[in-house]
């Protein structure tokens, strides 16, 4: 596959490598539909970025919209690093105030994702549990690092329950490094036979 706009730098993270965009589109193309659909969730995803990459047309533009909200945000939360460990910022701060991280609070994967997340919605444990093969941090954060399809799916679910666990989204950070022509790139991809 060729890249362009979706090979557009994330502030000082530089760009996503092709394998990941890869990656990527590959589960884009079969993820389920009920991931991307209208709800009333004024919380979700699509609430936060329709001012960047709305208004929304269709479900295939939700779907690119989708794929360009996890491009920006891996790059921001691992640089596009699939086996990325815990936050040592996190871990610092957590430190400097006489306090230790539980397990669960513990990061893991390209979209920095903990165990803990899970206490968002039923469905996150269910996605969970039969790739991992118990809800345990310790299972959690290494299906996120090893399982790529498992960890997009994740995200994408969890970004549709809330964004209130992910600090990059509910302050805006990604916002401005969002890009229209990555979303239209990501849709030909997804979609090349329903191009004009």
């Amino acid at each position: 596959m060729t890249y362009r706009a979706t090979r557009q730098k994330v502030h000082n993270h530089g760009a996503p490598p092709t394998s990941f965009l890869d990656e990527l589109v590959g589960w884009g193309r079969i993820a389920p539909d009920d991931i991307f659909v209208r709800n009333n969730n004024n919380n979700d995803i699509y609430s936060s970025v329709v001012g960047e990459l709305g208004p929304w047309h269709d479900l295939r533009h939700r779907r690119a919209a989708m794929l360009e909200v996890l491009r920006v945000l891996a790059g921001f939360e691992s640089e596009w690093n699939w086996g990325q460990g815990t936050d040592t910022a996190a871990d610092k701060y957590a430190a400097r105030h006489g306090k230790v991280r539980k397990a669960s609070e513990i990061e893991a994967g390209a979209w920095q994702v903990s165990a803990n997340s899970m206490g968002w919605g039923p469905e996150l444990k269910a996605l969970v549990l039969p790739k991992a093969g118990t809800l345990s941090a310790g299972d959690f954060q290494r299906a996120m690092k090893q399982d790529h399809q498992l960890a997009m799916e994740y995200t994408a679910r969890l970004l549709r329950r809330t964004i209130a666990a992910n600090g990059p989204i509910s302050h805006h950070h990604i916002h401005p490094w969002l890009r229209k022509d990555a979303v239209e790139e990501f849709r030909g991809l997804l979609f090349p036979s329903a191009q004009p």
